[in-house]
């Protein structure tokens, strides 16, 4: 099974474990969606949305003296929306029905986004891998730039970058 076979199995075996969610979604901590089991509603939204409340909920934590976020959960009519770091780059968020028992789901929650987190990670590091090292980042910003990385075909005689079109 490949890693988005397992990561989307992960999804569903979780959904059906817990009757009180009607989706989940799996995000990265840069707001890009992943995997989704969701019935209703944009998952891409979803995802870009729980990094930026997860970023927040974090930064709430850290100013409480609380130490590291475990959950954001957003009550609302309609039921919550729960975040969880997934790893060092992964979000898990459960999307709930309005009666749910939230108390319930975060266990079973915690330990799915755990083993995610673990797919998510290494999945990231193989493709760093696969990229090669990143930049010194002491090296001068010029060396480190993706400007830097441009063709030298691409900078016209002034040193600037040509209009396209113009040879």
């Amino acid at each position: 099974m490949d890693a988005d076979a397992a990561i989307r199995a992960e999804l569903y075996r979780l959904r059906r474990r817990l009757p009180d969610l009607s989706g989940a979604v799996l995000g990265g901590v840069d707001g890009l969606m992943v995997a989704c089991d969701l019935t209703a509603g944009d998952p891409h939204h979803l995802a870009a949305l729980s990094a930026a409340t997860l970023g927040i909920g974090h930064r709430f934590a850290q100013s409480a003296g609380h130490g590291a976020l475990h959950e954001s959960v957003v009550r609302s009519a309609g039921g919550c929306v729960i975040t969880y770091p997934a790893g060092a780059y992964g979000l898990l968020t459960l999307v709930t029905y309005p009666d749910s028992n939230v108390e319930r789901i975060h266990p079973e929650a915690r330990a799915t986004a755990q083993r995610l987190g673990t797919m998510v990670d290494s999945l990231r590091h193989a493709a760093a891998m696969a990229n090669g090292p990143s930049p010194d980042p002491t090296a001068p910003l010029a060396v480190r730039t993706p400007m830097a990385t441009l063709p030298a075909d691409l900078w016209a005689e002034t040193g600037g970058l040509r209009p396209p079109g113009l040879h």
